[in-house]
């Protein structure tokens, strides 16, 4: 019991520092752009995790070179894998925050909760009732969220980080794959530096990084990189470590509200009462689909 208080809380911190982040990526987006912000935090992010490595290293047997040379290989292609997936989410993302409130992108962001189950239908897992019900109330509370003035437009920003919250299922469900294969801090530190190459790629062709802008973000980028993305995933490692899985995604998607939270405190964004009633049943829609019902597993 005290294993799994502590890992709950381990995890909160973890939805903590991810729902701030939010506002560190909204604030930095008035100094520089996505693509720029996105290469500086994940070049910081591994290179948070490289220490990191080194202390949680372990001595490897000596008879276990060949699995040592498959877990490598293993190793690499799930991080390339996972930095190509990071960096189309997470600039997707960036960019829609650059026209979205705090709150909306975090809503939007931790749909990814409602996706992999839906997912899961092309790779041979059939949705039950209650997965069709948590669809059907997430619909309706997007719609309450993103409709401005009754109108049936979605805006731009809404597109993107509905797509942001795609790339970031299929980010999960690889994770998912390759975590139990290889070391998850080191895949982890792979990814980062993958998505903040070619991030960097995309920032040389689509925009004019300025020094002096960089050092104005200096905060941001720093909350970023360091902390939500070094020390946050580290969390989630050892937060997740004796507790239900289900009980993790859970508390680990209460990022969406401490954003919305955090953009409320910090930066004075209000959500109208119709913006909150759509906010608040897609974090319902969120949370049902984590709770299982009867004795049947749900993998």
């Amino acid at each position: 019991m005290k294993q799994q208080i502590k890992s709950s809380l381990i995890l909160l911190l973890t939805a903590t520092i991810w729902g701030v982040a939010f506002v560190a990526q909204s604030v930095g987006m008035e100094y520089i752009g996505p693509f720029t912000f996105n290469a500086i935090r994940c070049v910081l992010g591994g290179l948070v995790l490289i220490p990191v490595i080194l202390v949680l290293k372990k001595k490897k047997e000596t008879g276990a070179e060949n699995q040592e040379k498959e877990d490598k290989k293993t190793l690499w292609a799930g991080g390339i894998a996972c930095g190509v997936i990071l960096c189309i989410a997470s600039n997707l993302q960036q960019f829609g925050i650059m026209e979205a409130s705090v709150g909306k992108s975090g809503f939007f962001t931790a749909l990814y909760i409602v996706m992999i189950p839906v997912i899961g239908i092309f790779i041979g897992k059939r949705p039950g009732i209650k997965l069709w019900f948590c669809v059907a109330l997430a619909v309706v509370g997007m719609y309450l969220l993103c409709m401005k003035d009754g109108s049936f437009t979605i805006e731009r920003a809404d597109i993107m980080l509905l797509l942001c919250a795609l790339a970031f299922s299929f980010h999960i469900l690889v994770v998912d794959y390759f975590s139990p294969k290889v070391d998850g801090v080191k895949m982890s530190c792979i990814q980062f530096f993958v998505c903040g190459v070619l991030s960097a790629v995309g920032m040389l062709f689509t925009e004019t990084p300025d020094i002096s802008n960089i050092q104005a973000a200096w905060l941001p980028l720093l909350y970023a990189g360091l902390l939500s993305c070094g020390v946050g995933y580290t969390l989630q490692i050892v937060g997740q470590k004796g507790i239900n899985p289900v009980i993790a995604s859970l508390i680990m998607s209460l990022e969406s509200v401490i954003s919305a939270l955090a953009g409320w405190v910090i930066l004075g964004q209000v959500l109208s009462p119709k913006e909150i009633l759509g906010c608040v049943l897609m974090f319902v829609a969120i949370i049902i689909t984590q709770i299982p019902i009867g004795n049947k597993k749900t993998d």
